[in-house]
């Protein structure tokens, strides 16, 4: 009984001395364990994730949807010279049901530079996501461009790639 009175006394305490979420935890815990003390049957607590949330994974929403549907979604520039600055046009078409809107064109280096169709796509109507890429580094280079886009779902991965062979500058004076 002793117990119990302490039990309360704490739980009186830590309700009016702080208000945040940590405190209605451990009131929650602690009305648990007095419950059990007790003999009686624990009340379900309700915590919510408050803290710590857990980011939701992406629904489909509903009603009608653009659809962006790429002629290619990847493309190989072959062998090109170290610095050489090459580009690509990927092209697509709205086959969907609603206007087709591009929020971002996101490359995965500084190398690389998006551009990409800025205006509303019509259902049917077509649009452009440009990759223009400086092989300044020698070797196998393969890239990417992220297209986010109010379609389901919402990013499309458009690669490229290219063997950027040295220059005889790049390689140094001659021995």
């Amino acid at each position: 009984m002793k117990r119990s009175i302490w039990i309360i006394g704490l739980v009186a305490v830590l309700f009016t001395a702080c208000k945040d979420k940590d405190a209605e935890k451990k009131i929650a815990a602690l009305e648990a364990r007095l419950s059990e003390l007790e003999g009686k049957k624990p009340a379900p607590v309700s915590v919510t994730p408050m803290d710590n949330p857990v980011p939701e994974p992406d629904t489909k929403p509903e009603g009608p949807l653009p659809v962006i549907q790429f002629e290619k979604i990847d493309h190989d520039f072959g062998t090109i010279p170290q610095g050489k600055e090459v580009s690509f046009t990927y092209k697509f078409k709205n086959t969907g049901e609603a206007p087709l809107i591009i929020q971002s064109a996101q490359p995965t280096c500084g190398c690389t530079v998006s551009d990409y169709s800025k205006e509303p796509i019509p259902v049917g109507g077509t649009g452009f996501v440009t990759a223009a890429f400086d092989g300044k580094a020698a070797g196998m280079q393969n890239k990417s461009v992220t297209v986010t886009a109010n379609t389901w779902p919402k990013s499309t991965v458009l690669t490229f790639k290219a063997m950027v062979t040295p220059t005889s500058e790049a390689q140094g004076p001659a021995k």
